[in-house]
């Protein structure tokens, strides 16, 4: 049987998981720093009450050694034991012959064994022993040192206790330091990365405010110079072109709704008329055909175009170097098949990077708009192309000073070519392939008479 499934804590935010990590950074330093440090201070500390023990066992040993000493030698305060283990932190205690701590001198309840009972009797002097013992729970370490001619001993005793609350404080000192230290630098966390994550979170808010309300013109937060500050900007100019391009999205589809009326109603009108066709009389009949000929090539030019200009075929084709005297020679002798016009080319060897069908379709367009502003022109259509600039010249009726600006808008069409076949769509395309190569796109008239049109592509 399947037991309940377990339900997933929230994970913690940005903000909490950079604080925590501030957090286990410093008490990891600050534990093994702690570590090291305590485990040094215990040896120096352990070292050094060894050293004092040492030294006074080695004290009290040496002196036996230069005089006959007795156990009360050692009962009074102002006694051997004051002078030869001053300052030093051990005890001395007297033992009598019979191996029994001499009242006045016990200053510790250390109960005594059979080696310190053996010292006591002992010959020699100074013959030493060294152990370590427990009273009740406390532990010490005792020196007896006989006396010799079996007149007693003394016992030389260091209590370890005052050793381990020394460092029992210094354990919980440092214990201490590293709480204050993993407190601090989680504030320091926390401040910190509530510096970094708050214009994350106020980014994210914008992205997910524009995800549920696609809303583009959201303030997007764009301080800084850190990678924060740099995401900020760069999706805040990626609002800019996308409310760019929907806007132009917008205005293609209002423009091309408003394109297409008119053809469409031209063509349901003639259509309306096709059952009555054996009615009319030849003349109109072949009228009639010929208009619906035209109008439907006129739709096909209008979609294409349409299409083209929609899709720019950015994700279709890679920028490649091209040689730009190959792609106008080409252009121009297609130009002089549909047209039945002179064209003259005039190129040098200048190699781009550009999208090579991009490129004819922008060439074609500016021939075919100069043959058809000059359908009956017998001056030749001239292209220059040199140094990343291509211009088509013509003879024919110019630009009005009106339509300068505009000829490059799409669907405009000057009143002087509402008459002729056309869109409006084709020096948009040029000009929006000039853009997309990092060039632009100009028109102007002629010395003489007629139009210059072209682009220019960047490097």
């Amino acid at each position: 049987m399947i037991g309940p499934a377990r339900r997933r804590l929230p994970r913690p935010g940005l903000r909490t998981t950079l604080s925590l990590a501030f957090a286990a950074m410093a008490a990891l330093v600050a534990v093994v720093i702690g570590l090291l440090g305590y485990h040094a201070a215990a040896r120096l500390i352990r070292d050094d009450e060894t050293d004092d023990f040492t030294s006074a066992v080695s004290a009290v040993s040496g002196q036996v050694q230069r005089e006959k000493l007795f156990p009360g030698d050692f009962n009074s305060p102002s006694g051997l034991g004051e002078q030869l283990l001053h300052p030093i932190r051990v005890t001395a205690q007297a033992l009598d012959s019979t191996g029994a701590v001499l009242p006045g001198t016990a200053h510790l309840d250390l109960p005594t064994t059979p080696d310190d009972r053996e010292l006591a009797r002992a010959e020699l002097p100074a013959r030493t022993v060294v152990d370590v013992r427990r009273i009740g729970r406390s532990s010490c370490r005792v020196g007896v040192v006989s006396l010799g001619g079996g007149r007693g001993a003394v016992q030389v005793v260091l209590q370890l206790d005052d050793i381990e609350e020394l460092l029992e404080r210094l354990r919980q000192q440092m214990a201490a330091v590293v709480a204050g230290v993993v407190l601090i630098a989680g504030g320091a966390g926390w401040l910190v990365a509530g510096r970094i994550t708050g214009r994350l979170v106020r980014l994210t808010d914008a992205a997910e405010l524009v995800a549920s309300s696609g809303r583009l013109d959201v303030p997007v937060p764009a301080s800084g110079r850190d990678e924060v500050g740099r995401l900020g900007r760069a999706f805040d100019r990626m609002l800019v072109r996308l409310a760019t391009a929907k806007e132009n999205q917008r205005r293609l589809v209002q423009d091309a709704g408003h394109e297409l009326r008119t053809p469409l109603t031209s063509l349901r009108t003639n259509l309306a008329v096709l059952p009555n066709l054996d009615r009319l009389p030849p003349t109109e009949r072949v009228a009639l055909l010929a208009d619906l000929s035209e109008e439907a090539r006129g739709l096909s030019r209008l979609v294409e175009e349409l299409v083209a200009l929609a899709a720019d075929r950015k994700a279709d084709e890679d920028p490649v170097e091209v040689v730009l005297a190959e792609v106008v020679h080409e252009a121009a002798a297609k130009a002089r098949r549909r047209s039945n016009r002179e064209v003259v080319v005039d190129a040098d060897d200048t190699v781009v990077v550009a999208r090579p069908d991009a490129l004819a379709r922008a060439v074609a367009n500016l021939l075919d708009n100069a043959a058809k502003f000059d359908p009956a022109g017998t001056s030749p259509i001239e292209v220059v192309a040199r140094g990343g600039r291509v211009e088509v010249r013509d003879r024919g009726p110019g630009i009005d000073d009106a339509d300068l600006h505009r000829v490059f808008d799409r669907f405009y069409r000057a009143t002087a070519a509402r008459s002729l076949p056309g869109s409006g769509l084709g020096l948009a395309i040029v000009a929006e392939v000039a853009r997309s190569h990092g060039g632009t796109a100009f028109a102007a008239n002629r010395e003489g008479g007629g139009a210059v049109i072209g682009f220019t592509l960047a490097g």
